[in-house]
């Protein structure tokens, strides 16, 4: 009878130590922001994700103000994804700035959800930033405060289904305003004090968040 008790003691500590909550990742996609392209956003990131085994692709998307919309931007990712990953291999999304809402637009309306393990956002206009209306073109149009094509993107959530998804946002920055219009309801949303924008992706506070999610090959 003292056995059976130390046992029925020992098994809930034996099951809490098997069990790991962290996403299992061998592949990412890196979104940059407006007017960015691969080498001027994540370098620390991608560092960070190719030291520990991480196969990361960072497509330079074109043209990078989204002059033709944000949904022409999604369908180069996907055919970048598909050129490099093949249509069905597991990948983790990062997305930083407008790059949050091109992967949205890629996982919610071209099927990408079916094979994305999670999505990050970095940063991302989720309902909009009024910093938008100074710039012409289709996608910053979509990206201003209570855009039509924002409703519609809202509207899709539901077919993410279960995957985990994190917005991170600064309360500072000055491009996403106001800054909790980074925030979206369907996402864990994270505050990390940041001065600049631009500097979100650096931030070793983010990085070491992001990367305490993630179970990598080392």
């Amino acid at each position: 009878m003292k056995r059976l008790f130390i046992l029925l003691l020992l098994v809930p500590t034996i099951g809490s130590a098997g069990t790991d909550s962290r996403i299992p990742v061998k592949r990412a996609v890196l979104v940059h922001g407006f007017l960015q392209s691969e080498w001027r956003c994540f370098g620390f990131l991608r560092h960070d994700l190719e030291e520990r085994g991480v196969e990361c692709l960072v497509p330079s998307l074109k043209p990078a103000d989204a002059r033709d919309g944000i949904p022409a931007l999604a369908e180069q990712l996907k055919r970048e994804i598909d050129r490099r990953f093949g249509p069905r291999e597991p990948i983790l999304l990062v997305g930083f700035s407008m790059g949050g809402l091109v992967s949205r637009h890629y996982l919610q309306e071209l099927g990408g959800a079916k094979r994305c393990q999670a999505l990050f956002t970095i940063s991302s206009p989720h309902q909009g930033t009024h910093l938008a209306a100074l710039y012409p073109g289709d996608g910053a149009e979509q990206m201003r405060v209570g855009s039509p094509w924002l409703a519609g993107l809202a509207a899709t959530g539901h077919r993410l289904g279960g995957m985990p998804v994190v917005s991170y946002r600064t309360p500072a920055g000055l491009v996403i305003l106001p800054s909790r219009h980074s925030e979206w309801d369907r996402a864990e949303n994270v505050r990390i004090p940041c001065p600049l924008h631009l500097m979100m992706t650096w931030s070793p506070k983010l990085r070491k968040d992001l990367l305490s999610r993630l179970r990598t090959p080392l």
